[in-house]
């Protein structure tokens, strides 16, 4: 069956990365809320340090970091080039974004259930809801978590 994804809206797979989950970095944490004004020098202690793999991955055999390629979720924020942490082990809730595969390629989309039929929703209005009707190869690869994006 042909991919109903456009082109540019597909997730190849030299994009999806395991996680891996090795020495610790600890981060310093301001355990304050950062003001989007003038923040108070008081406010401005460590409480405690974090660690990235801590706060992004709760199971790391089934996480993945997965570079987006086209611009189907800008609604979201979700633009090309940023990373998702998809949690493979993840309950699927209604409307979550999720990373799926249909008929031969991955994407990421929102899901939504009706009956027997799955719709794909992107949050940019150029793209229209894609229908995955049953006999269609489709798998739900996970649950986005976290988008990693670098800021201009």
């Amino acid at each position: 069956m042909i991919s109903q994804f456009h082109l540019l809206d597909r997730l190849s797979p030299e994009n999806f990365y395991k996680a891996k989950v090795g020495a610790k970095i600890p981060i310093p944490f301001f355990d304050s809320k950062v003001a989007a004004g003038f923040p108070s020098p008081a406010e401005n202690h460590i409480e405690k340090v974090c660690d990235l793999n801590e706060l992004c991955i709760t199971d790391k055999e089934a996480t993945y970091f997965v570079r987006v390629g086209g611009d189907s979720m800008s609604g979201d924020r979700i633009e090309p080039g940023d990373v998702l942490i998809v949690d493979c082990t993840r309950e699927h809730v209604e409307g979550k974004v999720v990373v799926v595969w249909l008929n031969g390629d991955h994407a990421v989309k929102r899901m939504q259930r009706l009956k027997e039929m799955v719709v794909l929703h992107s949050s940019n209005p150029k793209y229209n809801p894609i229908y995955v009707h049953p006999g269609d190869d489709f798998r739900l690869f996970g649950v986005v978590t976290h988008v990693i994006q670098k800021l201009a």
